[in-house]
């Protein structure tokens, strides 16, 4: 195995690789990046992308710290046998963990690998480094074979007012049985569960709300297609953290990317960045299982703004109106239920994993999106939850969610990234 590598790096050198450009001194970032144009090209929902970006960050992330043994292992330290080339190690590792996750595309990743190791100097440094990323990413496809990621036992939709339905041309909802998922950090005592919607463990007591009527009547005005109510502004952040076609590099590559600009800016050496990306990959990966138990494992699998809005004369409140024609300002709506929102807890995860491996929430940033509509759009923030918090509330103005959503769901995601970046990967 190790010898085909080396192949690799020799054939690289023989001839152009189109669309891989010369490895850079950060190939935690590089190997990031093909990641991200896996996603970009395999599209799908959150529920295996933010697992693929814990598997891979974390295989990168062993491999790392294995060679330079600074923080706690995830699963365990590698065996090394020194001298050994980190950047080996971490190619290697990403790679083979990417073709496991990605088969189909196992001749981009072969090439990108193959410029990772042309290089590094040929010798024993080099094949200790390839044998140590060998075994991280064995590590992990091994340590997560087993984790129910591949439950695909069909949904049971209801049938009463407020019960999901699915929209526009979706045969079936995504991930019904994600929330069974083994998670990665936290465990799944209560702390971490996201409350009931407003506190209403009825769906006939939610619907009949006055609560429910605000949020229903502030989505319908500030999410619609035609909305006359929402800002300029508020139409930039809807589509500045939309991603949700497939070809982007979805929300939680959104933050990835985020991480890497910070990394950059704040000048973190190749390990830190390394462990920085297990960390808030770790967190999205948890976020999302447990809001996939608040979306399918309880009593209310709430349905999505466009099924309320259009079916309100069913929810039995006089405050709610129904409007047929009602859209979304997204030309789709996400096949899941609405509570609570996924992109949400991805935005509170990120901010309580920045802040606490930082120190402060306090660090200003600038980064652009993958948004089509919006692709040569900046926005700066000059805080982590200020970016966090205006990535949940995105989807209202997007029109996909209900502020409970996103709100209940930040909470909860944000919980997670602190414990997570608390208890995980701790310096030795």
């Amino acid at each position: 195995m190790i010898r085909r590598y080396l192949f690799l790096a020799v054939a690289a050198c023989a001839v152009g690789l189109t669309g891989v450009g010369t490895a850079s001194a950060d190939v935690v970032t590089d190997w990031n990046n093909v990641w991200l144009d896996a996603v970009r090209a395999t599209g799908g929902g959150p529920c295996p992308i933010s697992r693929a970006g814990a598997m891979v960050s974390v295989a990168v992330f062993e491999a790392a710290n294995s060679i330079d043994p600074t923080y706690e292992p995830y699963f365990d330290f590698v065996p090394v046998t020194k001298p050994a080339d980190q950047t080996a190690a971490i190619a290697v590792a990403a790679h083979d963990v990417l073709v496991h996750i990605y088969p189909q595309q196992q001749g981009i990743f072969d090439a990108a690998l193959a410029v990772s190791l042309a290089g590094v100097p040929a010798g024993e440094a080099r094949e200790n480094g390839i044998a140590v990323g060998l075994a991280a990413a064995s590590h992990c496809i091994l340590g997560r074979n087993s984790d129910h990621s591949d439950n695909d036992a069909p949904y049971r939709f209801g049938n009463q007012p407020g019960d999901y339905q699915l929209t526009d041309s979706f045969v079936a909802p995504h991930g019904p049985n994600w929330w069974q998922c083994e998670t990665w950090v936290i465990d799944r005592s209560d702390y971490f569960r996201v409350e009931p919607p407003l506190g209403y463990g009825s769906l006939t007591q939610l619907l009949r709300s006055a609560a429910y009527a605000a949020q229903f009547n502030e989505v319908k005005s500030l999410g619609s297609r035609t909305s006359v109510t929402r800002t300029a502004e508020q139409t930039e952040i809807a589509w500045f953290w939309a991603n949700d076609r497939d070809g982007t590099f979805k929300p939680p590559g959104h933050l990835n990317y985020a991480v890497q600009v910070i990394a950059d800016q704040q000048g973190l050496n190749v390990l830190q960045e390394a462990r920085l990306l297990a960390l808030l990959n770790l967190s999205l990966a948890d976020s999302v299982i447990k809001i996939w138990e608040s979306k399918y494992h309880t009593s209310i699998d709430l349905w999505r703004p466009v099924t309320g809005i259009r079916r309100a004369a069913e929810d039995d409140n006089a405050a709610t109106i129904p409007d047929s024609s009602w859209n979304p300002l997204l030309e789709f709506t996400p096949p899941f239920p609405s509570y609570a929102s996924g992109h949400s807890s991805m935005g509170g995860a990120f901010a309580g994993v920045l802040a606490t491996v930082f120190g402060t929430d306090d660090v200003t940033f600038t980064i652009g999106t993958d948004e089509p509509i919006v692709n040569n759009v900046t926005r700066t923030f000059h805080s982590f939850s200020e970016a966090g918090f205006e990535d949940a509330l995105s989807r209202i103005y997007l029109g996909v969610h209900w502020r409970m959503d996103c709100e209940a769901a930040y909470r909860t995601g944000k919980r997670v990234g602190e414990y997570v970046a608390s208890n995980a990967l701790r310096p030795l």
